[in-house]
């Protein structure tokens, strides 16, 4: 090992290796360090229940990825990565049978809404033909607007809680149930400040881009970046903890892929008291309940919109998903939670042998919480799909505990590296003019608990690598 880099990272998500290679192109001198014996963070691709069928440990659809102002100009396919577009985007089941879906045609999508139409288009149609003026102040830390106007339009729908633009905007159930699909990704009660953001941002990505995720897993997102960042000559060591700054090599700026618990859990960082004391306030959010399984067969879904699609989101309507978010806040679980379920072998055969299928999903649960939530899950996929149960070869389950013995990044089973209501939103980890900076001019943090916070984007490492560059090695 080298006794000297020019910038030492610490965590390999795709945050970590982001800012790896941003520093690395800059002409920089890098290394990264990760405790795992395997790269990648939450991204991540096993075969967790039954021999030749891959499943993603953590992170799955990646539209984020696919839209990221930063990843989207590194040659990735050069280095192994396909990307898999499912014919719909994601859909939405009701109790009847019947179903929405997010086409990527908008127009289309629309078409199905009736008296609530013309309202869809209003409310997405500008963001969608805006999307390339908005992305870069979205992807990033709160800063004067490259478009003033434009974000500000933005920011009067994003602000607002999802049920406050459900109500404004649409006169059916459906049509908000179908908007708290994506709006509950936030992991916040649809009446927070702020959740209507997620609706907006990731419907926009649906209608702009689609769904996408890496054929043949996850994991093989983090091979192409790990090989692109080797390429420019950046070293990965795995299996290596860090716990003592003073042991790891000497370097101008040192950057860590690591919620704040973990960051003052290492020695030597030499952070101020009145820091530490900040950092030590983060919140956490609510975590997750996952499960994979092994199939017989694809979900056998009523509706064929739902077969078509990459992903599906269970809350039969506006009334359930807002309880079950609610509940989650105050401990307790609801018994019909909102369930985000992906399926990815209809759309990629090298996921599963013979005719087989996965599938993978999860359900919002108090943070911490470690009870075993299968059959909720099971039985909220039976109502759209009778007969499920009986396709199962195996599962693999994972409560907020095992999630944080797979990274220790997610504190309490929280996959967004801390709760982003309005408070976090932008001023994560704590109020600062760069939210990357610590009081420790040498030390940074690039995770998705910086700005614009969890999503595989890379965005929070490159803006924590702009401003080491910034910092440290500009002239």
């Amino acid at each position: 090992m080298e006794n000297r880099y020019d910038a030492v990272i610490v965590g390999s998500g795709a945050n970590g290796i982001s800012a790896a290679i941003r520093l690395q192109r800059q002409g920089l001198r890098t290394v990264i360090f990760e405790h795992s014996i395997s790269p990648g963070g939450s991204t991540k691709t096993e075969e967790a229940t039954l021999p030749g069928f891959k499943h993603d440990i953590g992170s799955s659809i990646l539209p984020l990825a696919f839209a990221s102002p930063f990843l989207g100009t590194l040659p990735l396919m050069d280095f192994g990565l396909e990307w898999v577009f499912p014919e719909i985007p994601f859909s939405q089941p009701f109790e009847d049978g019947s179903a929405l879906a997010c086409y990527r045609d908008m127009e289309r999508t629309a078409d199905q809404l009736g008296r609530d139409r013309e309202a869809y288009l209003r409310l997405f149609g500008p963001l969608v033909k805006n999307w390339e003026r908005l992305d870069q102040d979205l992807l990033g830390p709160f800063a004067w607007p490259r478009y003033p106007w434009e974000f500000l339009k933005f920011g009067l729908k994003a602000l607002p809680s999802a049920s406050m633009i459900g109500n404004h905007y649409f006169k059916n159930d459906r049509s908000k149930a179908f908007f708290y699909g994506s709006a509950a990704h936030s992991t916040l009660p649809l009446n927070s400040l702020a959740s209507s953001s997620f609706g907006l941002v990731l419907t926009v990505l649906a209608h702009k881009f689609g769904w996408p995720f890496p054929r043949g897993g996850a994991g093989n997102f983090t091979k192409a970046l790990l090989e692109y960042y080797k390429s420019l000559g950046g070293r990965i060591v795995l299996d290596h903890t860090v716990s003592d700054l003073g042991k790891l090599p000497c370097a101008s700026a040192y950057l860590f892929d690591l919620t704040p618990k973990q960051l003052l859990g290492i020695k030597g960082t030499e952070l101020s008291w009145l820091y530490k004391k900040r950092l030590e306030n983060y919140r956490y959010g609510a975590g997750v309940f996952k499960i994979d399984w092994a199939l017989s067969q694809p979900i056998p879904f009523i509706n064929e919109k739902c077969r078509k699609s990459g992903t599906v989101h269970l809350g039969f309507s506006a009334l359930e998903m807002e309880v079950s978010e609610s509940e989650i806040q105050h401990g307790r679980m609801s018994d019909t939670p909102y369930v985000l379920v992906a399926q990815h072998s209809i759309f990629d055969s090298t996921r599963a042998p013979g005719d087989n299928h996965t599938a993978w999903a999860y359900c919002h649960v108090p943070h911490g919480n470690t009870e075993d939530y299968t059959y909720l899950i099971e039985n909220q996929i039976e109502r759209a799909a009778p007969g499920f149960k009986d396709c199962i070869l195996k599962r693999a389950a994972m409560n907020t505990e095992r999630l944080h013995a797979f990274n220790p990044n997610i504190i309490g089973g929280d996959i967004n590296g801390g709760k982003q209501d309005i408070t976090q939103l932008f001023t994560r980890p704590v109020i600062k003019i760069s939210p990357y900076r610590t009081s420790n001019p040498k030390i940074y943090l690039c995770s998705s608990s910086t700005p614009p916070g969890g999503g595989v984007h890379g965005m929070c490492g490159f803006h924590a690598a702009q401003q080491a560059i910034k910092d440290h090695f500009t002239m």
